[in-house]
């Protein structure tokens, strides 16, 4: 049994069974992936394959279990080789990030630029998805860190940090009556056009429980995994938005107005994430550092210092 036949497995149940795509990733001739799972196959003395005539179409039982085993292997493997490279090769990589668009627009920025100029010779890559997408890249070993609020709770096989905490604000072209209303209520939000994220995102699933709980339904005209988008709404006259407020930009949004909403919802925390059983290289260590210094909160602070 080689590494590369549990690899083409591995590869062939994430791209759904497509032989052709499973070779293009590993650069590999179609043949090649074939020869890899019919010896793979005849290793393990059992179908691993689910067949409509020569199509592969899915995992048997037995093939559902190696599929598993086989990608806990290449983790370990990844595992293996990480150890070394921290001894050898301790300055230079690859360190792949999963973020979601809020995250990687509007907090990575300057963290990623600190962490560049410690380690010029560290690759990085930005992978964005919804917070769902991110679990499952971390769990599948594609991406090595994910940043996000949403989706990161107790999931098995993963350790999640909380760095910080933070709430939502309103924004509104300059003028509208929201802006100078002395007192914010649900109710008063519920008077007007929301815009603000779909479910699953940037704490979408607080701000609905929070008029759920006080018997309110706002009146959300359109939704959006994008804060960019949210404003661009909001620019154009659909609704007041209802954006994380770390995302308004006084210089960039000067043409809206913000409002703190933190009396109204509750507190979100955001949370950097990777696989219980994978090794962390310094880099890797030394990002978390750097993320969850430079994202503590005042507030967090205080705590820390008292």
């Amino acid at each position: 049994m080689e590494l590369r036949q549990l690899r083409s497995l591995v590869t062939l149940v994430e791209t759904h069974f497509n032989v052709s795509r499973t070779a293009e990733r590993l650069h590999l001739v179609q043949s090649a992936v074939t020869q890899h799972l019919k010896h793979l196959e005849r290793e393990i003395g059992a179908p691993l394959f689910v067949r409509q005539g020569k199509r592969l179409v899915g995992l048997t039982e037995v093939g559902e279990l190696v599929a598993r085993y086989a990608a806990e292997a290449l983790r370990q493997t990844g595992n293996i080789l990480a150890v070394g490279r921290d001894h050898v090769e301790e300055a230079s990589g690859v360190l792949r990030l999963g973020a979601t668009h809020t995250q990687a627009r509007y907090v990575l920025p300057p963290v990623i630029r600190r962490f560049a100029s410690a380690y010029p010779e560290v690759e990085l890559q930005i992978h964005q998805g919804t917070p769902g997408q991110l679990v499952d890249l971390v769990l599948r070993d594609r991406v090595d860190l994910a940043i996000c609020t949403e989706a990161l709770g107790d999931e098995i096989g993963l350790h999640a940090i909380p760095c910080y905490r933070w709430n939502r604000g309103l924004i509104a072209s300059l003028g509208h009556p929201l802006l100078d209303l002395e007192s914010l209520t649900l109710a008063s939000l519920c008077e007007h056009p929301l815009v603000t994220y779909v479910f699953g995102f940037t704490g979408r699933s607080g701000f609905s429980d929070a008029f759920a709980k006080a018997g309110l339904r706002p009146r959300v005209v359109l939704s959006a995994a994008d804060t960019d988008v949210i404003k661009t709404y909001v620019r154009e006259g659909l609704g007041v938005g209802i954006i994380a407020a770390l995302a308004y930009q006084p210089e960039e949004d000067a043409d809206l107005g913000l409002r703190d909403l933190s009396a109204l919802f509750p507190w979100e925390v955001t949370k950097i994430a990777y696989a219980r059983d994978k090794h962390l290289r310094k880099y890797h260590q030394h990002f978390i550092d750097s993320f969850k210094a430079h994202t503590r909160s005042p507030i967090d602070r205080a705590k820390a210092a008292a």
